[in-house]
């Protein structure tokens, strides 16, 4: 199995969503997110006043997938976060050793 995190635009949230369901994932978690890389956050004149803002806003995505869809999980999430502008995201992948899904005590890829 593994567990796949995205960092990506808010406004591709829902393209993102949608190209994982096309590909048969059943279930993703989002978590609101601020942070930067590259990108370096950017000034912003407020009442007269700069200030930089460096935490830009940003999704973080998780989604748990057995081995063989991995790739194709990475490839739509890549495919439809893409804008080919700075701050597009980046794309984690681990390895998970196991699951358990609490209310039936499926294990592993039965509980994904």
């Amino acid at each position: 199995m593994k567990k796949i995190e995205a960092i990506i635009k808010p406004f591709k949230l829902d393209e993102v969503k949608e190209a994982l369901h096309e590909i048969g994932v059943s279930g993703i978690t989002v978590t609101e997110a601020k942070g930067f890389g590259r990108q370096k956050g950017h000034t912003e004149l407020y009442r007269g006043a700069e200030y930089v803002v460096d935490f830009l806003p940003k999704v973080k995505l998780e989604v748990m997938v057995s081995d063989d869809i991995a790739e194709r999980v990475v490839e739509a999430i890549a495919a439809a976060a893409k804008t080919g502008r700075i701050g597009d995201g980046k794309i984690f992948v681990s390895n998970i050793e196991s699951a358990l899904r609490i209310r039936t005590g499926e294990t592993n890829d039965d509980a994904i």
